[in-house]
């Protein structure tokens, strides 16, 4: 039998275990799972669901974003110390899937120029997109700083069938 949890006790449980946290230091970063069982919902009729959510705080400070830039973005970049590569040096991977795996594995996610995006598939394959890092876009009228901590506070979430 489950029963309905109210708002509040999930905020004090969340808030429990991240005073436990304080009280007793690990020297690793602890992983928290929700796991939330859905009523009346049939996961053969249904569409599985999958989304994102910003949070309030970075909860991955060492979070790693890097640009995939136009000249102006990558100047930016530059300016602010953020990682960047531009179509030259994606052009530079020529498709190898050794070397795109790689770069999708260097960093924890990327964001794209308007203008590159598109041709991202084109240019590195499939690469990024099998490793689930499908560049995010960044238009000019953005702040790329603001832009970094937006992606490296959001979070993605997706139902699984248990």
């Amino acid at each position: 039998r489950s029963s309905k949890v109210s708002r509040d006790t999930l905020y004090e449980a969340v808030r429990e275990v991240l005073h436990g946290n304080q009280r007793k230091r690990r020297k690793f970063l602890e992983t928290v799972e929700l796991q939330i069982s859905l009523k009346n919902y049939d996961p053969q009729k249904d569409k599985r669901f999958s989304g994102t959510v910003r949070l309030k705080s970075t909860p991955r400070p060492k979070f790693s974003v890097c640009l995939l830039g136009d000249q102006q973005h990558c100047d930016e970049a530059k300016a602010v110390d953020i990682p960047h590569m531009d179509i030259e040096a994606l052009k530079k991977l020529n498709k190898n899937k050794k070397l795109v795996k790689k770069l999708a594995k260097k960093y924890d996610a990327f964001l794209a120029s308007e203008s590159l995006i598109k041709q991202i598939p084109r240019i590195l394959g499939p690469g990024l997109n099998k490793a689930g890092k499908f560049p995010s876009l960044l238009t000019h009228n953005e702040n790329l700083v603001a832009k970094v901590d937006e992606v490296k506070s959001t979070i993605k979430f997706q139902m699984k069938k248990v």
